[in-house]
């Protein structure tokens, strides 16, 4: 999915891409998410708080965002999944993040690692890394973030990625394949691994690149669904086509930026699990479909 999150490669062939990922198990995991209804502990991006929670309260789970160190252990003791969003971050965050993971990790509480810029700057890129020796159960980056986490190096610009997703894809099984979580990168077609599986995820829109955190909240949708019991590379490749379709979809009607947000929120709200089934055979027929 073409999103904002808010570097050479080593790789100089694409490898293969992986098959598209159903759309009928997209639709089952839905309506699962919606019996369950989440809570999900958000320690995420100052700049899109606002939206990170409503994009999660309009798909029926329930957002909250607990930031003072010691809240947030507790806190996330009780949550059903933990989101962790490196894109403002600063020595009193990183203490209350860590305090989050250890009492989530006790608790048996999944959690989602989001490495925003991670390659660009130094300081996150070593919090980062240290962070995955705390096993998050899945990370979501664009492909430059990664491929850096994985040690690779990557054409990065700050939170926008130059390398393509399907370029990642090794970076990602191999990191998926090292901490043991489910990788997600994201881009103009979405992958999917757990380093065993590979999934492609298509849709969206160019639109969605130009308005902030459409690929913060991507992340707060994956942490939520990763709470999920059962198959949690399923869950997340189901957070991702659930996106990338409604994002596809309202861009389709609005103007620009300033009326994609409400429609996108409208249309996450509205969304069924018979809406995702049925656009499997058009996706199928539509090979060069854009992501």
């Amino acid at each position: 999915m073409q999103t904002t999150h808010t570097g050479i490669s080593t790789l100089s062939d694409n490898p293969p891409a992986p098959d598209l990922f159903p759309d009928a198990v997209a639709a089952a995991c839905l309506q699962q998410f919606q019996l369950a209804a989440p809570l999900v502990h958000c320690l995420t991006n100052e700049v899109v708080q606002s939206f990170t929670a409503n994009v999660l309260l309009a798909l029926g789970a329930f957002p909250a965002m607990v930031v003072e160190a010691e809240e947030a252990a507790q806190f996330s003791a009780m949550a059903n999944s933990l989101l962790i969003n490196i894109g403002t971050l600063h020595h009193s965050r990183a203490e209350s993040m860590l305090a989050a993971i250890t009492a989530a990790n006790h608790a048996g509480t999944p959690w989602v690692l989001d490495p925003v810029a991670v390659g660009g700057l130094t300081y996150r890129t070593d919090f980062a890394h240290h962070l995955l020796a705390l096993k998050p159960a899945a990370i979501r980056g664009n492909a430059s973030e990664i491929m850096a986490l994985s040690g690779m190096a990557t054409m990065g610009r700050g939170v926008d990625s130059l390398d393509s997703s399907l370029a990642a894809l090794p970076a990602a099984r191999q990191l998926a394949q090292q901490v043991g979580a489910v990788v997600a990168v994201t881009g103009e077609v979405d992958y999917l691994t757990d380093g065993q599986r590979d999934f492609a995820v298509r849709g969206g829109h160019p639109l969605m690149t130009r308005v902030v955190g459409t690929g913060c909240a991507l992340s707060a949708v994956v942490a939520a669904f990763c709470a999920l019991e059962g198959d949690r590379l399923h869950h997340v490749a189901t957070a991702c086509r659930i996106m990338s379709h409604v994002g596809g979809q309202v861009a389709l009607h609005v103007g620009g930026p300033g009326s994609f947000i409400p429609a996108f929120l409208d249309g996450l709200y509205q969304l069924t699990a018979t809406d995702l089934a049925q656009t499997e055979a058009k996706m199928r027929q539509s090979p060069d479909a854009t992501h």
